[in-house]
C-alpha cells in the first residue's frame, strides 16, 4: 500500500517534527547544532520555507515553517536531512542512517493554534525537565523570539508580528505567553495531529483544507490510534 501523502498547502503554517533513528541521539557536540542550524537556514532559502520557530533536542527536532510551495518541505527536510547525516557520519565515524524513516508533520490553523505551536515548541526543553524556563535552553528560537537574538533563520509570522506595535512591547507580550504551560488539551491536539498527519485546527479550518485536497484530513472512528 503506498504511503498518505503529507497535508501541505502554500502558505499554511506546518509543524514538523523528525527523530532520531529508534530514538537515539542526532547531536552530539556542540558543533553538531551549529551545523544543523546553518543547513537549516539554507535549505530553507534554497527550498522556499520561511521558518518562525524551532527546537533541537538530544534526539529529534521540532520545526514550524510556513512553504511557499507544497513541495518546499519535503525538499528542505530531504536536503537537510542527507546532509547533516553525511556531516555526522564523518564526525562520529559511523555509517548509515540519522533519522527514523519520514518526518511527521500537521497543517496548523494560524488563527486558533500558530502561537500555541510556538510555545509547544519552545517549552519541549521545560517539559522534558532539561531546563526550568525557556530561555535558559540555547537551542531553540525562544532567544529570537523572546528576547531579539540576532538571526537571518527565524522569518516572523504575521500573527507574531501582530502582538503589540513595537519591538520591545512585542517581545514582552511573547514572554507572557511563556508564563503558564500550556492546556494538556492543547497539547494532545498538537501531538495528535502532527504524529496522525492531520490537520491542527477547527471544523471550519478542516471543511477548507479539505476542500483543496480533496482528502479526508482528521481522524477517522476506528483508524490508525496515536503514536
Amino acid at each position: 500500500m503506498s504511503r498518505q501523502a503529507r497535508l501541505v498547502l502554500s502558505d499554511v503554517p506546518l509543524h514538523i517534527i523528525q527523530r532520531g533513528h529508534n530514538r537515539l541521539n542526532c547531536f552530539f557536540t556542540e558543533s553538531d547544532y551549529l551545523v544543523y542550524l546553518d543547513l537549516l537556514a539554507l535549505y530553507a532559502r534554497e527550498s522556499g520555507c520561511k521558518v518562525h520557530a524551532y527546537v533541537l533536542m538530544t534526539n529529534h527536532v521540532h520545526l514550524l515553517i510556513s512553504p511557499t510551495s507544497q513541495t518546499a518541505p519535503a525538499m528542505m527536510m530531504k536536503f537537510l536531512g542527507q546532509r547533516y547525516t553525511q556531516y555526522v557520519n564523518r564526525r562520529q565515524q559511523r555509517s548509515g542512517t540519522l533519522w527514523e524513516g519520514r518526518f511527521r508533520s500537521c497543517l496548523v490553523d494560524e488563527a486558533r493554534y500558530l502561537l500555541v505551536c510556538h510555545r509547544y515548541i519552545e517549552l519541549n526543553p521545560v517539559r522534558a525537565h532539561m531546563v526550568a524556563h525557556p530561555g535558559d535552553y540555547r537551542w531553540s528560537s525562544y532567544a529570537v523570539n523572546a528576547l531579539g537574538a540576532p538571526t537571518s533563520l527565524i522569518t516572523p509570522h504575521p500573527l507574531y508580528l501582530a502582538l503589540a506595535g513595537t519591538i520591545a512591547e512585542r517581545r514582552t507580550s511573547y514572554q507572557a505567553l511563556f508564563n503558564d504551560e500550556l492546556r494538556t488539551d492543547d497539547l494532545q491536539a498538537v501531538r495528535r495531529a502532527t504524529n496522525g498527519n492531520f490537520v491542527l485546527g477547527d471544523e471550519c479550518f478542516s471543511d477548507v483544507v479539505s476542500g483543496a485536497l480533496d482528502r479526508i484530513v482528521v481522524p477517522q472512528k476506528g483508524g490508525r490510534p496515536e503514536i
